[in-house]
């Protein structure tokens, strides 16, 4: 076990090392980055100086080694546009970003797997194919469009919910049913498929004959040996809505850290980007960190070399 996670540790380092490699050169792939960033009334000297002080005037192996020192500190320099550390900015929206993800995957789970464990429970029924018009509908619908759908009806329509910002509580309740049907939706159809081959398994008719009922069967020996794809979807799901937000906060005006990379983008304030980047993929990255840990504990047969 300490030895999985040690191992899992050193790939969770070198993962992050090669996405600072990434972004670093992703801002660089339109040529010199002070090009994009200077304003367009700026002279050829003030271009100078604004490439010698912000460093792009060095070696680019040089450039990306200071930047990874920085990095690890957490200084990815000045925002162009706020004239405030970079990071600061990020930390300030990345915990509506955070709620919001974790709102939606909370109401995603507790449609998804109710959901799935009846529809495999009654196949073929009548709740089974609403609930697979659900997924298909869900799976197919942008958020974009739901999102829309949504502030037409709940704010412009019936004038019961705010359209955008995060002033009251009830702003998030949107942006979350925005983010959560469409995990909920593939969450769903997962948990279905995994209940329905876990209940054709010889120990789960050695249950029933044992007079257990039907609860425990389902809860104790069925849905426990069907977590691990729920998990693993359930957690890409997770990276998912992280991804997600960055157009659903645009809709909803939530000042979140995606709302502020579109805002970055477009005014070309490359250090926000980079270091919302970086927060997005470590993220990531520690989700699925964290599922393959949790892997060891659903199911202790599971060996890892």
């Amino acid at each position: 076990m300490r030895k999985f996670i040690a191992t899992r540790l050193v790939y969770t380092i070198i993962t992050v090392f090669m996405v600072s490699l990434i972004v670093f050169f992703m801002v660089r792939l339109r040529g010199d980055p002070i090009a994009v960033m200077a304003p367009p009334t700026f002279s050829e000297e003030q271009v100078a100086r604004m490439r010698t002080a912000w460093g792009f005037d060095r070696p680019v192996g040089e450039q990306y080694v200071i930047f990874l020192q920085k990095a690890v500190t957490g200084d990815f320099g000045q925002s162009i546009q706020a004239r405030r550390p970079a990071m600061e900015l990020v930390l300030e929206r990345l915990g509506n970003t955070y709620l919001l993800s974790l709102t939606s995957a909370l109401l995603g789970l507790v449609i998804a797997l109710p959901l799935g464990i009846i529809s495999a429970l009654k196949r073929n029924s009548w709740i089974d194919f609403l609930s697979t018009v659900f997924a298909s509908v869900g799976t197919a619908m942008p958020g974009f469009w739901l999102g829309l759908m949504l502030i037409i009806v709940f704010s412009v329509n019936l004038r019961i919910l705010p359209a955008f910002g995060a002033l009251e509580p009830a702003a998030i309740i949107m942006p979350t049913i925005t983010l959560g049907v469409g995990m909920a939706a593939r969450l769903s159809r997962i948990t279905r498929s995994a209940m329905l081959e876990v209940m054709n398994q010889d120990y789960i008719r050695t249950a029933y004959s044992k007079g257990l009922n039907r609860r425990s069967v389902v809860v104790q020996h069925a849905l426990r040996n069907a977590l691990i794809p729920i998990v693993t979807i359930f957690g890409l799901q997770l990276g998912w809505l992280l991804g997600g937000s960055v157009i659903v906060e645009s809709v909803f005006s939530w000042p979140g850290l995606g709302r502020l990379m579109i805002e970055s983008i477009n005014v070309r304030d490359i250090t926000v980007v980079q270091a919302g980047l970086l927060w997005f993929a470590l993220s990531f990255i520690l989700i699925n960190l964290a599922v393959d840990v949790l892997y060891v504990f659903l199911d202790p047969r599971i060996q890892y070399d």
